[in-house]
C-alpha cells in the first residue's frame, strides 16, 4: 500500500468535516493541479493518508484511507480534465504533528510536504509514514 499526505484548509474542509462525513467518506475535490490530480490516479483502494490542516494549524491531525478509486471530479463542471478519490477519516493523530516539527527532523528533510510545499496530494514514502507516526503518538501506527 501506498502513503499519502491531504492538505485541506480548515476554514474550507476540517478534520472535524471530514470525521463526521462518516464511513461513506468523501470525495477529495477541488484539486486542479496535474501532479497532485495524478497521485489520485495512482491510490489504491485501503492506501492511508495524512489529513494535514494548512494555512490554519499547519499540522498533520488525522488518518485517512481511500475508499473509492479515481474517478471524474463532480466539481468540475463537465471538464474531464479533473479527477478525484474518495476518502474517509479512519483516527485522530494522538498528538498533532506541526510543520515546524517536520521540517526540524533529518528524516523529513525530504519529504513532500517540506519540499513541494504547495502541493495539495502529495505522497509519503513508508520511511516518513513511520517517523511522522511516531512523532504523532502511535504506539502501533495503522498501515
Amino acid at each position: 500500500m501506498a502513503h499519502w499526505l491531504y492538505k485541506s484548509e480548515p476554514a474550507a474542509w476540517s478534520w472535524e468535516q471530514q470525521k463526521a462525513a462518516g464511513e461513506k467518506g468523501t470525495e477529495w475535490t477541488g484539486v486542479r493541479n496535474y501532479l497532485a490530480r495524478n497521485n489520485m490516479r495512482a491510490m489504491q483502494i485501503g492506501d492511508k493518508g495524512f489529513f494535514y490542516h494548512s494555512n490554519d494549524g499547519l499540522e498533520i491531525v488525522g488518518i485517512v484511507e481511500v475508499c473509492a478509486l479515481s474517478h471524474p471530479d463532480s466539481t468540475a463542471k463537465g471538464d474531464d480534465r479533473w479527477d478525484c478519490v474518495d476518502i474517509r477519516a479512519v483516527m485522530d493523530v494522538p498528538k498533532p504533528v506541526t510543520l515546524k516539527d517536520i521540517k526540524v527532523n533529518e528524516k523529513l528533510s525530504k519529504m513532500s510536504l517540506v519540499t513541494s510545499m504547495r502541493l495539495s496530494v502529495q505522497p509519503v514514502t513508508d520511511d516518513e509514514w513511520a517517523e511522522v507516526c511516531r512523532m504523532g503518538g502511535f504506539d502501533n501506527p495503522p498501515r
